[in-house]
Parts: C-alpha cells; structure tokens; sequence
C-alpha cells in the first residue's frame, strides 16, 4: 500500500472519528432542544402570529391577517403606555435598593461574629417562599386596622398607614414586599463572590494601615463591580417579570398605580379577551427588555474590561 493510500485513510478516519463526534454530541443535546422548541420557540411564534392577525374566538385561533395594526392599538392605548411607566417607576426604586441592601447584608454575613449561621439561615426563608403567598402575608401584616406592622409603629405614636390604598403607599408597599422576598438572592450571590475573592490583597491591605473603609473602596467594590453588575442583570430579567405580588395585594390599585405591565397585559387578554392586542403588547415588553438587557449586559462587559 502506498503512503498517498496511507494518507488517505487516516484523513478518512478522522473524518469519520470527528462526524461520530460531532453526531453523539447533537444526539445529547436533542431532548434539552426539544424541551426548548416546546417550552419556549413555539409559544413566541405562536404569540407572534396572534399580533399580527386577528383572533378567532369562535375557533380560538388566528384567522385573517391584520398587519401592524394591533401594534398600533397597543402604542395607543395610554394605559398601556402607563403601565410600562408603573413598571419603569418600580424597576427604578426597587432594583437598587435590592442590589445595594443585599451587598451591604452579605458584608454584616462575611463578617466574624456569633450566630451568624443560623442568621444566614434563616435569611434565605423568604427566597423559597411563594411571591402569592408572601403577597397574601405582607398584606394581613400591613392591614391598617390589625396588622402587626401598624401595631409595632403604633408603639412609637404613628398613626395607621393605608399601605395599599394610598397610589404612594401602594408603590412603596410593592418595593418593600419584593424586596424582602428577593435579597437573600442577591446576598446568596454576594457572599459566594466575596468569599472567592482572594486573601492575600487583603492581609497587604492590613498590613498598610488600611481601615475597614478604604478596603471596602479600594479592594473589595471594585474587585466585585462585574459581580454587582451581573447580579444586577439576573435581578433585572426578574424584576420586569413582576406579577404575583401585585395581583395578592394592590391587584393593581388603587387606580392604575400599581397596575404593572404584565396584570395589564392579563387582563386584555383573559378578561377582555383581547387576544391580539394583547399579544403585540407582549411582543413589545419582550423587545424592550431585550434591547435594555443587551445595554446591560454591554455596560457590564465594558466595567469588567476596565477593571
């Protein structure tokens, strides 16, 4: 046999060798794209399709093609556009004050001090709690009349707080509940992340006379910006997701205050039955949130690549 023969039998082979490779690979990642296509492709393009036609109710399906004018519905209906406004008012109050409270916790749960097992323990309760069920227990506990919370600032001489029938109160009221149900995510992360970060830097930075403030500025937030960044995404996709809360509480009120934008979207379509009009309203929530997504996640590639 040849050594051209030779060559081209072992090119062969590993023609074959890379093919099997590459087919076993695919053949693994099948059932987990199937789930996708199922789970996640077929109702975004079926939801895409309703936004663009009009919705049968009489056969529950997409009948005759309508254009861009469900789109144009949805751009101008004003409470629509005031939803996204109540959503944009607490994604605004609500993500910082997580983000900035679950770091400064996970700072108190790093550090050396008795108990602080169990009181890392029991912060992570209010995580794996239904967001109705903590919705349904604020409410009882923020009551006007009963609850805990007006009984506690009555020791104190404040008068009752209508918590959910002031438009004011009723924002605040949402913040506060999402807030005790998502930073101990944000304090999970946090704690992981300082607990990575490396300890010779720091034991230099004792060793330099620096007190406790200036290694938290110098060292530690700037060595954990890209963490702070990227928890801040992840709490970002969940935030904007908010539902279950409002609909246990405020249902959306009182007024349009709280009526965020995904109770809004519900409502058209499984009250009103606005099938299409509510779908291109679901397309649209779906591109804003990418687009600011990517602006996140590129400001966030940007402050890794400085630091």
């Amino acid at each position: 046999m040849s050594v051209d023969s030779l060559r081209q039998n072992r090119s062969r082979a590993r023609r074959g060798a890379i093919v099997k490779d590459v087919i076993s690979r695919w053949t693994f990642m099948v059932p987990a794209i199937v789930l996708l296509v199922a789970v996640l492709a077929y109702p975004l393009f079926y939801t895409l399709q309703i936004s663009f036609s009009d919705f049968d109710l009489a056969t529950f399906a997409p009948s005759s093609w309508a254009g861009t004018g469900n789109y144009e519905d949805a751009l101008g209906d004003e409470n629509f556009l005031n939803s996204l406004v109540v959503t944009g008012i607490y994604l605004v109050l609500a993500l910082p004050l997580q983000i900035v409270l679950g770091f400064a916790i996970a700072f108190l749960l790093n550090a050396e001090w008795r108990g602080r097992g169990v009181v890392r323990a029991l912060f992570l309760i209010p995580m794996v709690v239904a967001p109705v069920v903590s919705g349904g227990i604020w409410k009882i506990m923020l009551d006007p009349l009963w609850g805990v919370v007006t009984w506690f600032l009555g020791l104190f001489g404040v008068q009752p707080i209508d918590w959910f029938g002031d438009a004011g109160m009723a924002m605040i009221s949402i913040v506060i509940i999402d807030t005790w149900r998502s930073v101990p995510f944000v304090v999970l992360i946090a704690a992981a992340a300082m607990l990575s970060l490396p300890k010779d830097v720091f034991e230099a930075a004792s060793v330099d006379g620096a007190n406790w403030w200036q290694t938290l500025k110098s060292i530690s937030l700037p060595m954990l910006a890209p963490i702070i960044a990227a928890t801040f995404v992840v709490r970002w996709l969940g935030a904007v997701k908010m539902f279950d809360v409002v609909v246990a509480t405020t249902n959306g009120g009182p007024g349009q205050a709280t009526n965020v934008v995904n109770l809004y979207i519900y409502r058209q379509a499984f009250q009103l039955l606005e099938f299409s009009t509510s779908s291109a309203m679901a397309i649209i929530v779906l591109v804003i949130t990418m687009v600011l997504t990517f602006v996140f996640l590129w400001g966030s590639k940007k402050l890794e690549d400085r630091l």
